[in-house]
């Protein structure tokens, strides 16, 4: 088996158990390999002890014995068809994985092979709001080099432009890329602890082969649920404290998000909430079309900010 891919392999057995017998060329076509690559992997999986034969002759091919049956993927059936969905029209993945999941789906057993082909074709989305004007968002430029330096575990040569135009370079540790909306993100060790790069802004990517310093235990998610909470501190760092009756809850979660922390009731049936806001002005332009159900308790400055802007109100259109 020297010199033989496993995972081509994996997919010659899968596709005997699909097709009961294949000729030599059949195999070729469907991996994309010459014949002679082609014959060298069923003799190879011969050699492994994978009970195949060939059958010689006009009708000739090569066969399981008995049908043998081996189900390499492990794959329940809801397991496949949630695979697969990954590969239909509704994915965000790239074209390069949408393709490997095609040919994927060509390799799975029965009976998984018809709803994995139904799943992928099942389901349509379409992420832009109604109203908003259609952005088609490329994946980054180095966003490959990246995801390859995070998978093999070496350190990269960095290059960098931050949101002032500065360019840097630095030599940095990937641990992971998380995709947040439509842009993407390297978390990397650096010299001065964990940090985290926009990878639309990264300008150079050389790696260096040195191996990456992973922190024990380190667990990506859970690294990013950090990173995530604290960016969300830093643009709303302003508390609002208001109370708000309990039918106007589902229009403030509505128009704000998890930027609504909702607490108990008060003694005249209100619900007492805290709203987070990047300054007092903006939050209380945000909050004046919702007087009717909401009233402002603290601080000063916000409510002082919607008397204003209630006053103007009533002088325009009073």
């Amino acid at each position: 088996m020297a010199g033989v891919r496993t995972d081509r392999l994996v997919a010659v057995l899968l596709l005997l158990q699909r097709r009961e017998q294949v000729t030599a060329a059949e195999v070729a076509r469907e991996l994309e390999v010459s014949e002679r690559t082609a014959r060298r992997d069923l003799d190879a999986l011969a050699m492994a002890g994978v009970p195949v034969y060939s059958m010689q002759g006009r009708n000739g091919g090569w066969r399981l014995v008995g049908g043998a049956r081996t189900d390499l993927s492990g794959l329940t059936a809801s397991e496949a068809r949630a695979l697969f969905l990954v590969a239909g029209p509704a994915s965000a993945a790239t074209p390069a994985v949408k393709a490997a999941l095609r040919k994927l789906v060509h390799a799975l057993p029965e009976p998984f092979r018809v709803q994995a082909e139904a799943a992928a074709s099942s389901l349509v989305m379409d992420p832009q709001r109604w109203g908003s004007s259609r952005i088609e968002h490329r994946p980054p430029r180095f966003l490959d080099e990246l995801q390859d330096a995070v998978i093999r575990g070496v350190q990269v040569r960095l290059g960098y432009v931050d949101r002032e135009g500065t360019e840097t370079e630095r030599t940095v540790h990937p641990l992971g890329i998380v995709a947040k909306g439509p842009s993407w993100y390297l978390v990397s060790g650096t010299e001065a602890g964990r940090r985290t790069f926009r990878i639309d802004r990264v300008s150079s990517a050389d790696p260096t082969g040195d191996p990456v310093h992973r922190p024990e235990g380190f667990d990506l998610a859970e690294s990013w649920r950090e990173i995530a909470d604290e960016v969300d501190r830093r643009r709303t760092p302003l508390e609002v404290q208001a109370v708000c009756t309990p039918e106007g809850i589902g229009k403030l979660r509505m128009g704000l998000g998890d930027r609504l922390e909702v607490g108990g009731s008060t003694i005249d049936g209100r619900i007492e909430v805290v709203i987070r806001g990047y300054n007092e002005y903006a939050l209380a332009g945000e909050l004046a079309g919702l007087v009717e159900w909401l009233e402002v308790t603290g601080p000063p400055g916000v409510r002082d900010h919607l008397a204003s802007i209630g006053k103007a109100l009533v002088e325009r259109y009073g």
